[in-house]
């Protein structure tokens, strides 16, 4: 069990490090990039990730 704890709290803290913040939009960004291709919205996608990405950057500096 002290393995299993250990591995998971490695990508833990891996993944979220010191943002919480970065590691949400950055899992937000991935989800919702494959429903827009996916949903054959190319263009939307463009236009929305990146807004995203900088939005998600923005928060994480103010906090």
């Amino acid at each position: 069990m002290k393995y299993i704890t250990g591995f998971a709290a490695f990508w833990y803290d891996f993944i979220v490090g010191d943002s919480v913040v970065l590691a949400i939009g950055g899992a937000a960004v991935l989800v919702l990039g494959a429903l827009l291709v996916h949903w054959d919205m190319r263009g939307v996608a463009e236009v929305a990730l990146p807004a995203i990405i900088v939005g998600t950057l923005g928060l994480s500096l103010r906090s």
